[in-house]
């Protein structure tokens, strides 16, 4: 397995040049983690194509953003993204993500392609991607949450996910993949009146975007799950109080451990290749054969949940924010999180 290794204050000192008085480290991300099959989105428009822009993982070798993506003066990783800024084609939520890119520089191979992907071990044609099945592994605090919602009743409201696997989005889905859906979001949730928050993670049903029955099955880990508004409690994590997890997709399995130093550790397992659900469950609405059409990826990072969007249901809190950072930093209307571990690498398989 690759290491991206958290480097001792020590061993960061020596690299550094020094640091600013933000508190911000001078040495880039890629000098201390481990970033040679990453690119990153992040919520600026340099070149004003009205997109986020996304740094290649040879650009990322030097890459950091002042705001938006940098290691703070202990070596952590830092992501952070404002309610209000650009945004992907398919999404009204902003982010600071790399996304996992298993062709390195070798950009002969589509990013799409499967040469540049995981897929489980039952997919057809397998045997032609990058790898079968995939690892992820981090350790992590989240900084801050979006603290104002136009919706508060909306799901994703005060909420970002910090680790994913996403399916590519096929031209064609009459094989009965290709949605471009997610497996799995691990996400954090805090209301602005409790004292903790939630560590819960949601799976999609693997269905077509106009399904009805196309929705997230969340699951709590650590306080409670997304439709309990329910204050967590001792039992929920606070803002900057660290928590790992694990994501193993092993052969046609995918295996989730989630770790912290007060609540122990929890576990879940999921076909990918079947309608049972992370209890053993029959879900009869999901895809008959869950993920094991698609081709698969990792994603980690902040992607901030709170949407300017406005229009209520699981997504659009109307969340404010002016696109101005100094303002919406001030303001809270922002999400954040530091990474001390990233680890990605083969499967490893499961007892």
């Amino acid at each position: 397995m690759k290491q991206i290794l958290f480097a001792t204050v020590c061993t960061l000192a020596a690299m550094s040049v020094g640091m600013v008085a933000t508190g911000k480290s001078d040495t880039v991300p890629a000098e201390v983690f481990d970033l040679s099959e990453w690119n990153i989105t992040v919520p600026v428009d340099t070149n004003k194509d009205k997109k986020p822009d996304t740094v290649t993982v040879k650009k990322l070798k030097k890459y950091a953003h002042p705001d938006f993506f940098y290691l703070d003066e202990n070596g952590g990783m830092v992501f952070a993204a404002p309610n209000k800024a650009a945004t992907t084609a398919n999404s009204s939520n902003t982010r600071s993500e790399l996304r996992h890119m298993l062709r390195g520089t070798n950009t002969k191979f589509k990013t799409s392609g499967p040469k540049n992907n995981f897929a489980v071990e039952a997919r057809k044609g397998s045997d032609e991607f990058a790898r079968i099945g995939g690892r992820l592994d981090a350790t992590l605090k989240v900084d801050h949450v979006a603290k104002r919602a136009g919706d508060a009743s909306t799901k994703a409201a005060y909420s970002a996910v910090v680790g994913q696997i996403h399916a590519v989005k096929y031209d064609k889905t009459s094989s009965g993949f290709g949605y471009g859906n997610e497996p799995i979001k691990i996400y954090y949730k805090k209301f602005p009146g409790h004292e903790m928050g939630s560590v819960f993670w949601n799976y999609e049903r693997n269905l077509a975007k106009d399904d009805p029955n196309r929705t997230d099955i969340s699951y709590a880990i650590f306080g409670n799950n997304w439709s309990n508004s329910d204050d967590p409690g001792d039992q929920g994590i606070a803002i900057g109080e660290e928590f790992s997890y694990t994501i193993n997709v092993y052969k046609n399995m995918m295996s989730l451990t989630f770790s912290n130093e007060r609540l122990g550790t929890k576990t879940f397992t999921k076909s990918l290749v079947s309608q049972h659900d992370a209890y053993g469950e029959i879900d009869p609405l999901d895809n008959k054969y869950s993920y094991g059409g698609d081709s698969l990826y990792f994603k980690a990072g902040i992607y901030n949940q709170c949407s300017t969007k406005k229009g209520g249901g699981n997504w659009y809190a109307g969340c404010p924010g002016t696109g101005d950072w100094a303002t919406d930093k001030a303001n809270g209307d922002y999400a954040q999180a530091t990474f001390s571990k990233l680890t990605v690498g083969p499967a490893t398989p499961v007892e």
